[in-house]
């Protein structure tokens, strides 16, 4: 019953924020605004810009609420805002550059690593991705994109989404081995 009750208060809240009721937009803000945070932060390495991103991200929320048909979900929602905000961040910044796509390249998709590493580090790594790499290891792997949406969204082929997916794996594995082996003791003097 409460499941219901909170979809319902949530719907009711939509409906008060869209009518550009001040409260109601606050509590929505206020609902969604760390999980967005954690979205932006994704793509954006620096959490002042991110948070900026997720503040711009919020204002067209607000702006386009009308238009959200209470179908699927309104996290959902807010959550594509974000992501195409954060896209748009990073092509105005022009920090994004996609490297030529390998056509040779066997997409393997299976992670192969067995590790303890900790969610910050994960971050970490993630964060010091080439930006290209970033953005679509994310938006496969964390938002759950498909590679033809992705394509879309970033204005590339599939075939450079695959292959950025691929680069952004294995640079990952390499990072995440040599991080584990420095953590061992190997390699070091």
């Amino acid at each position: 019953m409460k499941v219901i009750q909170l979809h319902k208060n949530e719907t009711q809240l939509i409906e008060r924020a869209a009518k550009q009721n001040r409260e109601a937009q606050h509590v929505l803000y206020e609902l969604h605004a760390p999980k967005m945070l954690s979205v932006c932060r994704y793509y954006i390495k620096d959490v002042y810009q991110a948070e900026e991103v997720m503040l711009n991200g919020f204002f067209k929320v607000f702006k386009y609420l009308k238009s959200f048909k209470n179908e699927g979900s309104f996290e959902g929602w807010i959550r594509r805002i974000m992501v195409r905000e954060a896209i748009s961040y990073l092509r105005q910044q022009k920090k994004v550059e996609f490297a030529v796509e390998d056509d040779y390249l066997e997409y393997d998709t299976s992670n192969n690593i067995n590790s303890n590493i900790e969610v910050a580090d994960i971050q970490q790594l993630i964060d010091s991705l080439p930006e290209g790499y970033r953005m679509v290891f994310v938006m496969y792997a964390i938002e759950g994109y498909k590679h033809q949406e992705i394509a879309e969204l970033l204005k590339i082929s599939e075939g450079t989404s695959k292959s950025q997916l691929f680069k952004a794996r294995k640079l990952l594995q390499t990072k995440i081995k040599e991080n584990e082996l420095s953590n061992n003791g190997y390699g070091s003097n």
